[in-house]
């Protein structure tokens, strides 16, 4: 969406942040139909119901039909295009949101021992439940190289969550999943020390930090909409705890991107001007010839023909200026 539009619902409604929360238990009782055929109303034996977006209408939606690997980590293989400034709702009203787990990371996003490390590890003894952390379509749930049992989830909204180390996998590729939805259990699979949850956040293949998304000692989504630069994706990239320093980061990238531009209208005029004090005129007075005002002037009569636009049998209208430089 535009920047405008999309600050403007960031900091009315995106900038909330949301609770972690598990699926209900609760059996449903029926589900029905709405306006919108993206919407369903899901009605509870216990007399409560909610709007849910409907799997099968959003299963041939692009988001889960391009770039569609059931191995690859990074379908796009690094090459997909990245916008420099882009927006992403996590969560509206028809969705939910888990936390993988509420506690404090304990290996954080970047390089690790010369090696880019994609995610976050979080403690996770080993058979501990894993839970989806927003509602999607699972897109990998197999062992696959140093992430051991690996599963990925690819989101609405083109996010894609990686759970690794795993002991083992509840779903399989092709499941439509809930946030809470407990997807598999903890373990130490893969290249791994010990027990621990990999995980990762992904947009076109590309992982940034979870921290941007999760604040994982409190269990939080930080904020209903992310904004999301460029250099979110460096791995030498660092978080910005503080919003109002978040926010001064995009102003002073504007204030840069204005100033670059204004330096270049400048430089341009300059040399514009430039160039205009260099050229020189001759009024042509009674008697002049081409040759005659080349000799004058130090050029050729050809370089006096290209600049005005004539020929060398052209005749010469006294009073009238061509330029000599």
């Amino acid at each position: 969406m535009p920047d405008r539009e999309a600050d403007s619902l960031r900091f009315v409604f995106g900038r909330q942040s949301v609770k972690s929360s598990h699926s209900t238990s609760t059996p449903y009782a029926d589900t029905l139909d709405t306006g919108n055929p993206l919407v369903k109303v899901v009605l509870y034996n216990n007399g409560t119901y909610k709007f849910v977006k409907d799997s099968k209408a959003l299963a041939d939606d692009e988001i889960f039909t391009d770039h569609w690997d059931t191995r690859s980590v990074d379908p796009w293989r690094s090459s997909a295009p990245i916008p420099d400034r882009f927006s992403l709702w996590i969560v509206d009203t028809l969705d939910a949101y888990c936390c993988p787990r509420q506690t404090k990371p304990f290996s954080k996003f970047g390089y690790r021992h010369g090696r880019r490390h994609q995610g976050i590890d979080l403690p996770y003894p080993t058979g501990t439940p894993v839970y989806a952390a927003f509602d999607g379509k699972v897109r990998i749930s197999d062992w696959v190289g140093g992430y051991g049992n690996l599963i990925v989830i690819r989101h609405a909204n083109g996010l894609e969550t990686c759970y690794g180390h795993l002991s083992r996998r509840d779903v399989e590729s092709g499941d439509w999943v809930s946030a809470g939805d407990v997807i598999g259990l903890g373990g130490s699979t893969g290249r791994s020390t010990g027990p621990h949850l990999h995980f990762e956040t992904r947009y076109k293949g590309a992982a940034f930090d979870p921290a941007w998304l999760i604040d994982f000692e409190t269990g939080t989504l930080r904020h209903r909409l992310l904004k999301i630069r460029s250099w979110y994706f460096n791995p030498n990239q660092r978080y910005v705890q503080d919003v109002d320093d978040e926010d001064e980061i995009f102003r002073t990238d504007e204030e840069e991107r204005i100033a670059a531009e204004e330096q270049a209208k400048k430089e341009a005029a300059a040399r514009a001007a430039a160039e205009a004090a260099a050229i020189k005129w001759h009024t042509i007075k009674s008697g002049d010839t081409l040759s005659g005002i080349a000799r004058k002037y130090h050029t050729t009569v050809r370089e006096l023909c290209r600049l005005n636009n004539m020929k060398e049998s052209s005749v010469l209208s006294v009073g009238k200026k061509i330029r000599v430089r």
